[in-house]
């Protein structure tokens, strides 16, 4: 690691918090211009040697700026113009990352895709897109899915070794000048399921995607001293949103190609990162079993976004790490005074978000101190306009009431790319519905109770399934490791019947 701070000066971070253009489609841009640090690796790429140890490759800004140059003269080489949309089919880590700059630097318009995606799905999701082009990291499968349907075959499906050694020289290509995003110009099409179901492609917008973040600016941990592994799938707009941060900070980071931890644990012992960024699922797997004491040495923070993390899993990790004094309140929570001395242990920062609310719109801190207050994930973030609990008519419930989350924010989707009708689906009474069931205290505290597909309609009424997991994984720690309770169909008349698969402790009987 470089003895340079990479960290942009307090004054620049403030000047972007309020700096015209700038967006989700030229964020590279802005930092290269303003961060006097621009020559001093911070972004951090990982691979093992040949003895199996870590290492690790930082790139700058200048360094980022050259790889997104090339690749994107090599799209402008296969046509590729303001407007289209591109598919990219490359495994996590930096490389998708690289590819969206490139794109977004054309003004045209990445396609994210999960590799784990089916072939089949994937040529379908491309073709309701229309795609132009489509790079992929494997393409045999994908080209005989496009044999099977020929006519639905994108202007070229290439392999994105052959973006990686395009020699284009330097400056922008062919020499063109940088595209300039209008506010409401898509800049990505990121989808949700696909690997578990039919996706829908979400839109990113230049301006929609950076409204909310400002104030990670100021509000983001970034002390000299602090180091973020990035968990996140870096196709997903999670991803994107903490690379986004860290490149307008910044702030050196570990971009993880793998969130498995037999991957995950070795590179944070080498790291030894301040705060990690993921869904539960990585936090799932270091909460079990043997905890990443080493790698954890120095976490003062955990950041949970999507789908809200279980209390079983969140008390074992703030057990690890210090919070060091000066550490400032999460963004998700009203401003206040930093704390004034160390502490042992981290905090647990659980935000609730999805693609289409454009980052985490909730937020609730857990350290070792905290009382147990299952399903809270606090209060909505000062990007929302307003939110609320309604009723299938869009009208608000009383507090302690059952119903649709809803918020009115900027930050929002403008909608699924191609299809109005699902977009309208999701919007009731000038809200955007976010999918999930919660209810709301007489505080103004919100409660996640389940994705609204996953609730389970008994005969006496509906189950909440995230209620019975946070009791089977913290009351029953003893013996179940992790769980996931699902409706399956009953005998006629019954409706759905409530079970628990559980994953037992490997002690249990």
């Amino acid at each position: 690691m470089s003895e340079t701070t990479s960290i942009a000066p307090l004054e620049v971070r403030r000047r972007l918090m309020t700096e015209p253009g700038l967006g989700a489609g030229n964020f590279l841009d802005h930092a290269l211009a303003a961060n006097p640090n621009r020559d001093v690796p911070f972004v951090y790429s990982h691979h093992n040697d040949h003895l199996g140890r870590v290492v690790l490759r930082g790139h700058s800004l200048t360094d980022l700026a050259a790889l997104r140059d090339r690749y994107a003269a090599w799209y402008r080489a296969n046509g590729v113009r303001p407007g289209e949309p591109v598919g990219v089919v490359v495994g996590e880590g930096l490389e998708p990352l690289i590819h969206f700059l490139a794109l977004t630097s054309l003004g045209a318009i990445p396609a994210m895709v999960n590799d784990a995606m089916r072939p089949d799905v994937m040529a379908g999701y491309l073709d309701h897109v229309g795609a132009v082009g489509l790079v992929a990291d494997d393409t045999t499968r994908l080209q005989a899915a496009y044999r099977s349907n020929p006519r639905n075959r994108p202007r070229f499906v290439a392999l994105s070794s052959e973006v990686r050694a395009h020699d284009a020289g330097s400056g922008a290509p062919d020499g063109e000048p940088p595209y300039r995003h209008a506010p409401d110009d898509v800049v990505a099409l990121i989808h949700s399921s696909g690997t578990t179901g039919v996706p829908k492609s979400t839109i990113l917008g230049h301006l929609q995607f950076w409204d909310g973040k400002q104030p990670r600016m100021v509000r983001f941990p970034a002390e000299p001293y602090d180091r973020l592994m990035s968990l996140m799938p870096h196709t997903h707009a999670g991803g994107l949103s903490y690379f986004l941060t860290a490149v307008l900070l910044g702030l050196p980071t570990v971009v993880m190609s793998d969130w498995r931890r037999v991957t995950v644990e070795p590179v944070m012992e080498a790291f030894q990162p301040t705060m990690l960024a993921s869904f539960p699922r990585t936090f799932v797997e270091l909460a079990t079993g043997d905890l990443p004491v080493k790698g954890a040495a120095r976490v003062h923070s955990w950041f949970n976004t999507g789908d809200s993390a279980h209390h079983g899993h969140i008390r074992r990790l703030v057990r690890l790490g210090e919070r060091p004094a000066g550490l400032i309140k999460p963004w998700l929570l009203p401003g206040g005074a930093a704390s004034d001395e160390p502490l042992p242990g981290s905090q647990f920062v659980d935000g609730l978000g999805s693609s289409e609310m454009g980052m985490a719109l909730f937020g609730q801190v857990t350290t070792p101190e905290t009382p147990r207050n299952d399903r809270c994930v606090g209060k909505a973030q000062e990007a929302v306009i307003h939110a609320a609990v309604l009723d299938e008519n869009g009208e608000e419930v009383p507090d302690g009431t059952v119903g649709l989350l809803a918020v009115i924010t900027p930050s929002r989707t403008p909608g699924y790319w191609n299809d109005p009708k699902l977009t309208s689906g999701f919007e009731l009474n000038g809200y955007w519905l976010t999918g999930d069931v919660a209810r709301r205290d007489g505080e103004g505290d919100f409660y996640h109770l389940d994705r609204t597909v996953d609730v389970i309609d008994t005969v006496d009424g509906p189950v909440y399934s995230l209620p019975i997991e946070e009791v089977l994984i913290a009351d029953c720690a003893d013996l179940v490791r992790d769980c996931s309770v699902v409706g399956v169909p009953g005998r006629p008349g019954e409706g759905q019947r409530p079970i628990a698969v559980v994953l037992p402790q490997a002690e249990a009987e």
